[in-house]
C-alpha cells in the first residue's frame, strides 16, 4: 500500500488529521487533491530525500530523523543510537526472545512536511521489503514535528516516542493519546528555572527565546505571584538568526535586567553571543536551557567564553550507554556497504571517495573518531540516550505483548514469545515499567516520564578557559542546589543582582509605578506613626496609641511624655513673664505704700487698691502653678488658685466702681446717706461675699469631680501630652462663668460711671481694663479649644498674664505717673477740679 492510500484512510477516520495533512501537503506539492507522480527526493544535503537504513526482522521499529541537516555529523549518532540499542536486544536472551527487531530508518530533512511524507510511507509499507508497515515510530525532532505525525497517526493507533519534542501541550493525551516521550517536558525545565530565579531575587530578567518554542509562556506561568517580572522577550528565527542575535544584543545591552534566560538552540545562543561580544557586553547572569547549557561549542569557544562565564543552566540527567562510543568508532562505509547515510555522510563531511588509498582512509577514520568522540560529549550524549531509552520502551511494550508469562508460579518465570500477527502497542506501551541496563527505572506517566536534570554552572579554570560543574539536580519539582559551589558572572560566589527597584528597606512601603510592570516601583517613607519592619513590605503598619514611630519607622517604641515645662523655651518664656509681673506689682505696692497719704492713693479707698494690687500678685503666681509636670495636688490647686484670685481681683474693680458711683450719687441733695450704707465695712464684706461663693464652686468641684493627670493618646505624635484632664467640665465652666459674670457688670457699671466729672475718674481706668479683661477671655476659648497637647496649657497660662498685665497697667499705671512724674497733680484741689 503506497503512503499516499494512507492519506485517505487518515481522511477517514479523522476530519482534524485532513486539515493538517492538507495544509502539509500545500508545501509537498499537492494540487487539487492529487499528488505529484514523481516522490520528492533528496538532493544530497539540502532537499527531502527517500534514502533510508533499513534491517528486516520479525517486527520493524520505523525511526526518523533529521539527518540532511547542520551540523549533519552530530545527527547522524542519533541514528546509530537507535541502531545499536536494536543489536543489543537482538543479542539479548531476556528480551524478546526468538524475536528479531528490524528497522526502517528514514530522513525527515529536519521539516516537518518532509517528515509527514516519510512518517506516511513508514506506517503504508512503502520503499520497505514486502511493504511491511511498523508498529510504532521513534522521531519527532521538533515538537511541531511530533504534533503533526502524533494527529495524522492518532486515528490508526499508531504510537510516536518523541526523543527531543519538551512542548507540554503534547501532554494532552484528548489530542494526542498515541504520543511518548523520552525527554522531559518543558514545563519542569522552565518550573527548574523559575524556582532558579525565585530562590536567588532576581525579580527583573530579560528572556531570548527560539520562535517556535514555548517554554517561555510556561515560564512565565511559574513566575506569577512571586514578583518577579519579564523586561523583554526577544525572538530568534533561525532563518534571520544574525539580524535577529544583533537586535536581541541591543536589547540586551540598553536593558537594566542583569539576568538574561536564553531558550534555544546552541547555534543561535553562538551567534548571540559572538554580537554581545561586539558590543562588550560581558556582565550579565545567563541562564541555559538544556538545549546548550552542556553544549561543548561554547564551552570551549575562546571568544564567546567571555560572555559566558558563570552561565547556570538546566540540563537533561542521562547516562553514558555502555559500547557505543566504540561502537561508532567502528562504523566505516566499507564494512556497512548497504547503509546509504554512513556513505553519504563520508563523502560530504570529509570530501572523500571510498576508492581511495590506505593511507587516506586511515587519516579520514582519524578524522571520525574525533567526530564519534564529540558526538559523545554530554551535550549530545542525552540525546542519543533519549533514543536508547525509546527504543527499550518499545522493545518491552513488545515484550508485554508477544511474551507474556504464562506460569507465574516458576521460578525462572521464563516466557514464551509468539510470532507477531497484528500488533497494537498502544496500552502496552503505557504500561511499561522497566530497569534499563544502566540500572534506572523507566515508566511513562502519560506521555512523558520523571523529570530528573542536572544544574550545571560554567566555571573559569586557571588557565582561562571555561568548563561545566555540575552544582545541583531538579527531580519532579524538588530543587536540589549548592549555592556554594556555584561561580557567577562576576568569577566569584557573589550572587549578582537584577531587579528593577532595589528592594525596600524597613521603615518604607511600595508603590508602584504608573505603566509599568510590578517589579518597578518607588520606595515611600512610612508616615509618622507608622513603621515597617521587614523589607518589600506593601503597607505600613499603625503603632499602638501608646507608641509611636521611631525616626527611621522601623519600630514602634513608647511615646515620651510631653508637657508644658520649666526648663524649655515656652515654659522659661511664660515664667519670666510672670515673675516680672508680681515683680512689678510689688513695685507698685511699694510705690502706693510710700505715697500713701497722698492724694491719688487715698482716692476711692486705698485700702481697695492695695488689695486690688495684691489680687493682682495672685494672679501672676497662680500663672506658675500650670508649669511643670502635672501631679494630683497640682491639678487641683491650678483651677482653684486661678479661679479665686482672679474672682478677687475682679470684685476689688466692681467694688471700686461701686464706690466711685456711690460717690458721686451722694453729692445730689437727698442723697446723702448713699455713701454711708456703703462704707467701707460694707465694701470689705461685699469683696467677702462674692469670693466666697467662688470658693465654694471650686470645693465642691474638687471635692466630687477634680481634675486628673492623665496621658492624651489622641494628639498624634512622637510624644503624649501628660495633662490635667477635666473629668467633668461642668465645675471648670461654672468657675469661668462665675468670673464671667463678675467682670460683665463691672464693665457696665464703669461704663456708666466713665463721664462722671472729675479730673481723675478712676472708672474710666476701670473700663479700659475691663474691655482687656473680658476680650482675653473671650479669645481664650476657641484658642483653649483648638490647641493640641500642652499648648493649651500655655493658652490658658497667657490668658492669665494678658489679663493680670491688662488690670495691672491700665488701673495702675496713670497713678503711678502722676505721683513719680507728675507730683504735682497729686493733690486734692486739682483731683476735686472739674
Amino acid at each position: 500500500m503506497s503512503w499516499f492510500s494512507w492519506l485517505f484512510i487518515v481522511w477517514s477516520r479523522s476530519s482534524q488529521s485532513l486539515l493538517l495533512v492538507w495544509l502539509v501537503g500545500r508545501e509537498l506539492g499537492i494540487r487539487d487533491g492529487l499528488l505529484c507522480d514523481q516522490m520528492l527526493t533528496c538532493s544530497r544535503w539540502g532537499t527531502p530525500s527517500s534514502q533510508g537504513l533499513f534491517q528486516d526482522g520479525d517486527v520493524i521499529i520505523g525511526g526518523l530523523f533529521p539527518l540532511h541537516y547542520q551540523p549533519p555529523n552530530i545527527l547522524i549518532t542519533y541514528i546509530y543510537a537507535m541502531v545499536f540499542a536494536l543489536e543489543e536486544i537482538n543479542h539479548s536472551t531476556m528480551l524478546l526472545p526468538g524475536i528479531k527487531l528490524g528497522y526502517h530508518i528514514f530522513d525527515s530533512c529536519g521539516r516537518p512536511p518532509w517528515a509527514l511524507q516519510s512518517g506516511l510511507s513508514l506506517v503504508g509499507g512503502d520503499n520497505t521489503s514486502c511493504g511491511q508497515s511498523v508498529p510504532m515510530i521513534i522521531g519527532g525532532a521538533s515538537s511541531i514535528t511530533s504534533q503533526i505525525l502524533s494527529t495524522v497517526l492518532g486515528p490508526l493507533s499508531i504510537p510516536f516516542i518523541s526523543y527531543l519534542s519538551t512542548c507540554p501541550c503534547l501532554s494532552d493525551r484528548l489530542q494526542y493519546p498515541n504520543f511518548f516521550r523520552t525527554i522531559p517536558s518543558d514545563i519542569y525545565q522552565a518550573r527548574a528555572v523559575a524556582q532558579v530565579v525565585i530562590r536567588f531575587n532576581w525579580t527583573w530578567v530579560g528572556a531570548v527565546v527560539a520562535s517556535f518554542t514555548c517554554i517561555c509562556q510556561v515560564f512565565q506561568e511559574e513566575i506569577q505571584g512571586a514578583g518577579v517580572c519579564l523586561a523583554f522577550v526577544e525572538t530568534l528565527q533561525r532563518e534571520n538568526i544574525i539580524s535577529d542575535a544583533r537586535r536581541a544584543a541591543l536589547t540586551i545591552q540598553a536593558s537594566t535586567a542583569r539576568v538574561i534566560l536564553i531558550f534555544t538552540w546552541y547555534t543561535d545562543v553562538r551567534e548571540l553571543f559572538l554580537q554581545l561580544v561586539k558590543l562588550n557586553v560581558t556582565d550579565r547572569q545567563f541562564l541555559a536551557s538544556e538545549a546548550w547549557s552542556t553544549s561543548g561549542d561554547l564551552v570551549q569557544n575562546s571568544v564567546t567564553s567571555k560572555v559566558a562565564n558563570g552561565v547556570l543552566g538546566v540540563a537533561t540527567r542521562s547516562s553514558a550507554i555502555p559500547g557505543f562510543e566504540s561502537y561508532l568508532r567502528r562504523l566505516h562505509p566499507i564494512h556497512h556497504p548497504d547503509d546509504e547515510f554512513l556513505r553519504e555522510f563520508w563523502e560530504v563531511e570529509f570530501g572523500c571517495s571510498l576508492h581511495l588509498s590506505s593511507s587516506s582512509i586511515f587519516t579520514i577514520t582519524l578524522q571520525w573518531v574525533g567526530v564519534s568522540e564529540k558526538s559523545t560529549e554530554s551535550l549530545y550524549r542525552w540525546v542519543t540516550y533519549n533514543v536508547y531509552l525509546a527504543v527499550y520502551a518499545a522493545a518491552h511494550a513488545l515484550h508485554s505483548l508477544l511474551c507474556p508469562i504464562k506460569d507465574s508460579s516458576s521460578e525462572n518465570n521464563i516466557s514464551t514469545c509468539s510470532s507477531p500477527k497484528q500488533i497494537k502497542l498502544l496500552q502496552h506501551l503505557q504500561e511499561v515499567n522497566f530497569t534499563t541496563p544502566q540500572d534506572e527505572t523507566f515508566y511513562f506517566q502519560g506521555a512523558d516520564i520523571p523529570a530528573k536534570y542536572d544544574l550545571v554552572n560554567w566555571q573559569k579554570m586557571p588557565d582561562g578557559t571555561l568548563k561545566t560543574a555540575l552544582i545541583g539536580q531538579v527531580d519532579g519539582f524538588d530543587l536540589h542546589l549548592n549555592e556554594s559551589a556555584i561561580q557567577w558572572i562576576t568569577g566569584s560566589n557573589r550572587v549578582p543582582i537584577s531587579v528593577c527597584s532595589e528592594i525596600c528597606p524597613p521603615g518604607t512601603r511600595k508603590v508602584s509605578r504608573k505603566g509599568k510592570p510590578l517589579c518597578c516601583f518607588d520606595c515611600i517613607p512610612c508616615a509618622a506613626g507608622e513603621i515597617s519592619n521587614k523589607t518589600g513590605s506593601l503597607d505600613c503598619e499603625r503603632c499602638p496609641l501608646e507608641l509611636w514611630s521611631n525616626a527611621k519607622r522601623t519600630a514602634c517604641i513608647p511615646r515620651q511624655l510631653d508637657f508644658l515645662a520649666f526648663n524649655e523655651t515656652l515654659g522659661i518664656t511664660l515664667t519670666t513673664a510672670a515673675v516680672t509681673g508680681v515683680t512689678v506689682t510689688t513695685v507698685v505696692f511699694v510705690v502706693f505704700l510710700h505715697y500713701r497719704h497722698t492724694p491719688v492713693v487715698r482716692a476711692n479707698n486705698s485700702e481697695l487698691s492695695f488689695l486690688l494690687l495684691v489680687s493682682i500678685k495672685l494672679c501672676f503666681l497662680c500663672s506658675l502653678v500650670f508649669i511643670g509636670r502635672p501631679s494630683v495636688w497640682s491639678c487641683r490647686f491650678q483651677q482653684a488658685a486661678f479661679g479665686i484670685s482672679f474672682v478677687l481681683c475682679v470684685s476689688c474693680l466692681k467694688v471700686k466702681t461701686i464706690v466711685v458711683l456711690a460717690a458721686f450719687r451722694s453729692a445730689r441733695p437727698g442723697a446723702e446717706a448713699l455713701i454711708k450704707w456703703f462704707g467701707p465695712g460694707q465694701q470689705r464684706g461685699s469683696i467677702c461675699l462674692l469670693t466666697c461663693i467662688q470658693i465654694i464652686i471650686c470645693t465642691i468641684w474638687l471635692s466630687l469631680i477634680p481634675p486628673v493627670p492623665r496621658q492624651d493618646l489622641g494628639f498624634q505624635g512622637s510624644k503624649v501630652t501628660l495633662e490635667c484632664a477635666m473629668v467633668s467640665v461642668v465645675g471648670f465652666c461654672l468657675i469661668l462663668g462665675y468670673i464671667g459674670l463678675l467682670a460683665c457688670t463691672s464693665l457696665i457699671l464703669a461704663f456708666f460711671a466713665r463721664k462722671l466729672p472729675d479730673n481723675f475718674n478712676e472708672a474710666k481706668l476701670i473700663t479700659f481694663s475691663m474691655l482687656i479683661f473680658c476680650a482675653v477671655w473671650v479669645a481664650f476659648v476657641p484658642a483653649y479649644l483648638s490647641s493640641p497637647g500642652k499648648y493649651t496649657v500655655a493658652v490658658e497660662v497667657f490668658a492669665i498674664l494678658a489679663s493680670s498685665y491688662g488690670l495691672l497697667f491700665c488701673i495702675f499705671a496713670p497713678k503711678c505717673f502722676i505721683i513719680l512724674l507728675r507730683p504735682e497733680r497729686n493733690t486734692k484741689k486739682y483731683m476735686m477740679a472739674r
